[in-house]
């Protein structure tokens, strides 16, 4: 797939705000200062689409993209922010599990992960929550420059392993570097046959 068009439709404080559409959408979520706005611009071919800083838990709303007019991109806040308010972290987790759960458009979650630590107990619980949901998802291995291949290999290789303790199988991953222009194509190829099969 070649994005040809990037279109921000507006930013959203909850499911029943969002834009009213029968596009597929796809979301990208994982915990704050995982790499998330990196890896949404690098997959737009775009600097600034998705605002990137050292800060984590800028994103606040729900946050549309229209690409190439035929599909949505939807930047979810990150999870797991401590220096947040238990409120507002309370009010965030709401708006996302809500979203996830409810939205009829959805076709997938993109669920990243630092391919450079262990799994995190925040992140195992929100994987069997999308399980239990029934929510499709993916898993997205981001920041694989910032370690050896074979360390990477081993603790996605551990991730994987704590994950199935609980579950049977797991989705498919991807694995992601936004400075070496890694995994980009992998993914819009997924987005573009699942597009596909959703139309035949």
């Amino acid at each position: 797939m070649v994005i040809n068009s990037v279109t921000f439709v507006g930013s959203f404080p909850s499911e029943s705000k969002c834009p009213e559409s029968n596009k597929p959408e796809y979301a990208f979520i994982g915990r704050s200062n995982v790499g998330k706005s990196s890896l949404i611009n690098h997959l737009c071919d775009r600097k600034e689409i998705a605002k990137v800083s050292s800060t984590p838990g800028k994103t606040q709303l729900i946050n549309f993209f229209e690409i190439n007019e035929s599909w949505h991109l939807v930047d979810l806040p990150g999870y797991g922010y401590a220096k947040s308010s238990k409120k507002k972290r309370a009010q965030w987790e709401k708006m996302i599990f809500h979203y996830l759960s409810a939205r009829v458009q959805l076709k997938c979650a993109f669920v990243l992960m630092d391919s450079r630590i262990p799994l995190q107990e925040i992140d195992r619980n929100f994987i069997n929550w999308l399980g239990e949901t029934h929510v499709p998802f993916v898993f997205v291995f981001t920041k694989s420059d910032g370690i050896k291949k074979a360390e990477m290999n081993k603790n996605i290789k551990n991730i994987k392993e704590k994950l199935l303790e609980e579950w049977t199988e797991l989705p498919q991953s991807f694995i992601t570097s936004s400075v070496k222009s890694r995994g980009k194509e992998e993914i819009l190829e997924f987005i573009e046959n699942l597009n596909s099969s959703n139309q035949n």
